[in-house]
């Protein structure tokens, strides 16, 4: 396998060549485990554990790469973490119940990725509200999202087509496609959205049959899985690594724990796209700052009393919003912070060098 093959391109090529080492390889990160990561130089995959600077230099576990980022390597150390063409990124999970539920830091699901297969599953996890959220988290990484409604056999055509439309009232031009990883329905036509070089990654609920799709799409058994519980209608998590997975008709597939907590980090306006209808009727309010909400002359409150908007679409909007500003605002007041702790230490270092010049 190449380079190419792997996702090399240009952008890649020239920041590697900046770092000006001969003695360094490019790889791209297949796999993330505790303690080490699995690389692949295009003509082998091996362990590799990153080097004691690019450790210290890290400021947050985003620093650190992930699956799918290229990195610059020497004797199976890491030692540069090359700039990402985009990242699907989350708020860490693990606040839920505690006072501050929001995240206070990001992690990297994917890196490099050119299309995020969303997959809802056609049972008890169907629900729209969800599929907002993941848009818009796709969206805001700067990735193109594409619709998965898995199980499609457990129904009718006529379900089928309700189902396709429904989803398609909030994944405005989105492509949408009812499969069945477990009989193998409507698998050929992903392949439209895979590429020599490209990149796919899966994003879902435990127990939506991500597995089971990649092991369609590879043709074997590769990945474990595990019936969803009949009494709760939940899935298991079965895939508990990131693995970037080569398909035998080109381009790679990284297959993803499910995803229990949709926390939004970046705040890129992947709302404005997930929600493009409503940003539309917006620019016709009569304030600019119109909170849709209970300002006069609002377009998007006309619409929703029109019954041309569904107030369910709206109150999804507004609170995804308000989550994503809380989360910009508290991120640049840390920020703030940081620098302030910054030039207070350096003020401190320059007092004391006085000091011991006096003395």
């Amino acid at each position: 396998m190449s380079l190419e093959n792997l996702g090399w391109n240009p952008f890649f090529n020239r920041h590697f060549e900046n770092i000006k080492d001969n003695t360094l390889s490019p790889g791209r990160v297949t796999s993330v485990r505790k303690n080490s990561f699995l690389i692949s130089s295009g003509e082998a995959e091996f362990p590799a554990t990153v080097s004691g600077k690019l450790r210290r230099m890290a400021v947050s576990p985003a620093s650190f790469p992930a699956t799918g980022d290229w990195v610059a390597f020497r004797e199976k150390v890491i030692t540069h973490l090359l700039p990402r063409r985009n990242a699907l990124t989350r708020g860490a999970s693990g606040n839920r119940d505690k006072k501050d539920a929001f995240p206070s830091e990001a992690q990297v699901i994917a890196a490099n990725v050119d299309t995020v297969f969303i997959v809802s599953g056609l049972d008890r996890d169907y629900n729209l509200r969800r599929i907002e959220r993941y848009l818009t988290l796709v969206y805001n990484s700067g990735c193109v999202p594409v619709v998965l409604l898995n199980k499609c056999d457990l129904h009718r055509e006529s379900e089928i087509e309700k189902f396709k439309t429904e989803v398609a009232d909030v994944a405005i031009g989105v492509p949408i496609h009812p499969i069945s990883a477990e009989k193998g329905i409507g698998i050929t036509e992903l392949s439209n959205h895979l590429c020599t070089g490209g990149t796919v990654v899966l994003m879902g609920s435990s127990g939506v049959g991500k597995s089971t799709l990649v092991n369609r799409m590879v043709g074997d058994e590769s990945r474990m899985t595990r019936p969803v519980s009949q009494r709760v209608g939940k899935g298991l998590h079965t895939t508990t690594s990131r693995d970037l997975i080569q398909l035998p008709g080109g381009g790679m597939i990284i297959d993803n724990p499910g995803l229990r907590e949709i926390a939004f980090w970046d705040d890129e306006d992947g709302i404005g796209e997930a929600f493009p209808e409503v940003v539309e009727l917006a620019a016709f309010c009569r304030f600019s700052d119109c909170s849709h909400q209970h300002e006069p002359g609002c377009r998007v409150q006309s619409a929703v009393r029109a019954g041309d908007l569904p107030p369910e679409r709206l109150e999804s909007y507004l609170k995804m919003k308000q989550e994503l500003q809380y989360i910009s605002e508290r991120r640049h007041k840390s920020a703030d912070r940081i620098e302030k702790e910054k030039w207070k230490a350096v003020a401190m270092r320059i007092k004391g060098m006085k000091k011991t010049k006096l003395s």
